[in-house]
């Protein structure tokens, strides 16, 4: 699946062209390498967004093609980092 839809899907960014230019400025890394909006994830994959002056890292756990609102939240677990934020 691709990167902009998995974030859209996964309501973790609202809209699909917002995930879109997320990705080509430059602000989201999957597996520690920056991403543009048509990489291809895989289960087990690490992806970052920075989000003005924080974070958010997750693992993408399923990558249905259609999901139900209540099971977005299932997609993916978020990472806490060494400090215990997420």
């Amino acid at each position: 699946m691709r990167l902009d839809k998995f974030l859209k899907l996964s309501r973790v960014i609202k809209r699909r062209t917002v995930a879109n230019e997320v990705c080509s400025q430059g602000r989201v890394s999957v597996n520690g390498k920056e991403a543009k909006p048509s990489v291809k994830l895989k289960v087990g994959d690490i992806v970052t967004i920075l989000f003005g002056n924080g974070e958010v890292r997750f693992r993408v756990l399923a990558l249905p093609e259609s999901p139900r609102k209540e099971e977005a939240s299932s997609m993916y677990e978020l990472i806490e980092d060494s400090e215990g934020v997420t």
